[in-house]
């Protein structure tokens, strides 16, 4: 290709695709700075290909997308990031608009789906609330998995505040429910970090008329104190007919047990192939 004539338009994509994949430089298995700039160099006709590094595509296994919960942030995945890295995949965790008192469900999925850009083999994860959302990004792009990590299931409809009831939800009467099995200089940086969850979308219905046909793993936590094993099951099997997956930990098992659920969540797209 170095040496053609390429189309403004065309330059103009490719400074798009690199300013997307820059944002998500730090959370990929190469550097995408890098491997964009050179394809660009390269169609300029300012380089030659045997000096750009590009990145071996056949070590990626699948790209995954990572949702927080409520009043998270991407801050919660940054340990299960480098994890995943590590095992041959691209990793993307998403900062949801939660605080943006406009924001409906269909600006979460678009947010996921603008960090992802333009990666494929796509395995969506939602932690806790993160499973309102989980689904909704199969309705924009393709989808190999969606995991349910520790996560609400919804129903078509139905509004978040209306979920707890209808779950059957029980407290499970412990005072820390989320960050009792989680380093203390962990915690302070996680308590720090949390955001308020104002948006539109806890106000509307949950936008699906029915569960995506994509394939669906549940993840349960076995030592959540907020979404407890027994609840759990019964959550997974009630609203998705599913029996589900178990790992040891609590609630922020992103925090607690990383590169346990990074071994999990590889196995998972291993299975997808």
């Amino acid at each position: 290709m170095c040496g053609v004539n390429i189309s403004p338009w065309v330059l103009a994509e490719l400074d798009k695709l690199d300013a997307a994949l820059v944002r998500e430089a730090d959370c990929g298995l190469w550097s995408s700075a890098q491997t964009v700039a050179g394809i660009a160099s390269c169609t300029r006709g300012s380089a030659s290909p045997s000096r750009q590094r590009w990145p071996d595509l056949s070590r990626i296994v699948a790209t995954f997308a990572l949702i927080h919960g409520g009043g998270g942030s991407a801050w919660d995945w940054h340990l299960v990031v480098p994890e995943l890295r590590e095992r041959g995949h691209q990793a993307v965790a998403v900062d949801l608009p939660s605080d943006d008192e406009s924001a409906g469900w269909w600006d979460y999925a678009d947010a996921v789906v603008d960090a992802v850009g333009y990666r494929s083999e796509l395995v969506v994860v939602g932690h806790s609330l993160g499973g309102f959302t989980a689904p909704l990004v199969c309705a924009r792009v393709p989808v190999d998995l969606v995991v349910l990590l520790a996560a609400m299931i919804p129903a078509p409809g139905e509004l978040f505040s209306d979920w707890w009831t209808n779950t059957g939800y029980r407290e499970s009467g412990y005072e820390d429910v989320f960050y009792h099995d989680i380093a203390p200089e962990l915690v302070a940086e996680a308590r720090r970090r949390e955001r308020d969850e104002n948006s539109r979308a806890l106000r509307q219905p949950w936008p699906l008329t029915t569960w995506p046909e994509v394939r669906t793993k549940y993840l349960l936590c076995r030592e959540d104190r907020m979404f407890t094993a027994e609840w759990a099951r019964r959550h997974a099997r009630e609203r998705l007919g599913i029996e589900p997956d178990e790992i040891d930990g609590g609630h922020y098992v992103t925090l607690s047990r990383p590169r346990m659920l990074a071994d999990r969540l590889a196995a998972y797209a291993a299975g997808t192939r």
